[in-house]
């Protein structure tokens, strides 16, 4: 990886454009939408038992943690460029095609930042032990990856992007 480790979060330049997504969505759209749902139960009559006031307070206090969270993510995010140099290289951020021999499947998963990982949409965390495996992995190549279940052989097929 081409970044300065250990001085934040490696994370691609998608995933800053999500979390900041993320975070002016939070902070204006959704903020306004809990002023308004306080409002409305500060209107219900007396505080002490008004459950849907109690009820939009906690779920102020999420959204704001939710926020505070993203604030100290974008801060702390450390943007790592995909490197065009190393055509044949599945490296940070570049997505490939990915051969997992132990069950046949063949997957594409980019390499990730862990916070922007989700197995289920392709991103891989390049701090699992699989994705640490595949870095750096020259196009053909197969790697072995310890697993509590045994070995798992995976096979770069092509590079995607």
């Amino acid at each position: 990886m081409s970044t300065q480790e250990g001085t934040g979060e490696p994370i691609t330049q998608a995933g800053i454009e999500e979390l900041k997504a993320e975070l002016a969505e939070l902070e204006g759209p959704a903020r306004q939408k809990m002023a308004a749902r306080i409002k409305v139960a500060r209107e219900e009559g007396d505080l002490k038992e008004n459950a849907e006031y109690h009820t939009a307070k906690e779920d102020q206090a999420h959204l704001e943690t939710r926020i505070k969270r993203l604030q100290e993510r974008l801060r702390n995010a450390v943007v790592v460029e995909v490197s065009e140099l190393d055509s044949d290289f599945f490296t940070f951020g570049r997505s490939a095609e990915v051969l997992d021999e132990s069950k046949g499947e063949t997957n594409v998963w980019t390499l990730v930042g862990s916070t922007e990982a989700n197995l289920a949409e392709g991103r891989l965390s390049a701090e699992s032990p699989i994705g640490r495996a595949l870095m750096d992995a020259k196009v053909g190549s197969t790697v072995v990856v310890e697993t509590p279940k045994g070995d798992r052989s995976f096979k770069v097929l092509k590079l995607v992007s």
